[in-house]
């Protein structure tokens, strides 16, 4: 058995842990024969565990703590530590592993509450579920998860991947911990109208509301200083817009497909050896169980 869980990215500027896209770059953990002990096989490095310690049997064990142990072969595409939701896609894989090992039967929506009160919120781990464009919230009080999953507009995406890694911790550290009322009004709605576009397939008028977040970006641009000037970039290719994928240092760029290999020359030029420069695509499905 073979699952398969897409990379995300978060927020959408202003939609703020909230809102995410599924991405065509995969966890796969391929489920072999049971052992007397977990046994995770992997080329990821040292710092990932290889047995029970590993976050994607932490993860299923949370479910079920009687799983039987088996040997796991895992290969992935996505990026660690770079807002390319690492980290949210092998908890999602965790919930998957005990759902069909352990013949769970688990919803859509219960997998969607199991993960969100993992991660302490939903905005990488329901698209990364569900595919496509998911918009989420999360009550902590009730545990309570709301979310509408939604086709995302055709364009062409272009992932700009700093070499580098930017913990979401430390992504997080430079935000306020308070927000004026009226500040939060202005800020809603940008997102209220971000997220109409999307879902009336108006790119245009969506990446123009996501340059205006005033939630996080330019509170975490003090820490990826070249976001501003990247964003510059963007209009001079002829893009949409640009905007920071989850906590960064990725910087997500939606593009008419005719300018997306403009942009991405531009890119290159831009970011010469620090970076890696993706065309990317919307993953419609999300979660796969492949037997």
């Amino acid at each position: 058995m073979k699952i398969k869980i897409p990379a995300t990215s978060a927020n959408l500027g202003p939609g703020f842990d909230s809102c995410g896209i599924a991405l065509n770059r995969y966890l796969e953990i391929t489920v072999k024969e049971a052992t007397t002990a977990w046994v995770i096989e992997h080329t990821l490095g040292a710092d990932i565990a290889t047995d029970q310690e590993n976050l994607l049997i932490q993860t299923a064990l949370q479910l079920m703590p009687e799983l039987p142990p088996h040997r796991i072969v895992m290969q992935s595409t996505i990026p660690l530590a770079r807002g390319l939701g690492s980290s949210s896609s092998v908890i999602v894989a965790g919930i998957e592993l005990a759902n069909q090992l352990g013949k769970l039967q688990l919803s859509a929506q219960e997998k969607l509450n199991l993960a969100t009160a993992i991660e302490g919120h939903p905005d990488n781990v329901a698209p990364a579920i569900l595919g496509q464009l998911a918009i989420a919230s999360y009550e902590e009080d009730s545990d309570e998860v709301n979310v509408v999953n939604a086709s995302f507009p055709e364009c062409g995406i272009v992932a700009y991947i700093p070499k580098h890694e930017l913990l979401t911790k430390t992504s997080r550290s430079v935000l306020p911990e308070t927000f004026s009322y009226k500040e939060a009004v202005k800020a809603s709605a940008v997102a209220n109208v971000m997220l109409a576009a999307l879902l009336t397939q108006d790119i245009a008028l969506a990446a123009k509301m996501m340059a205006k977040d005033r939630f996080h970006e330019s509170f975490r641009s003090q820490i990826i200083p070249e976001l501003t000037e990247l964003k510059e970039v963007a209009r001079e290719n002829g893009a949409y817009g640009a905007f920071l994928s989850g906590a960064g240092p990725t910087v997500l760029f939606l593009t008419p497909t005719d300018k997306q290999q403009r942009l991405m020359d531009s890119l290159h030029a831009y970011g010469k050896d620090r970076v890696t420069v993706e065309a990317l695509s919307i993953d419609r499905q999300g979660i796969q169980v492949i037997d």
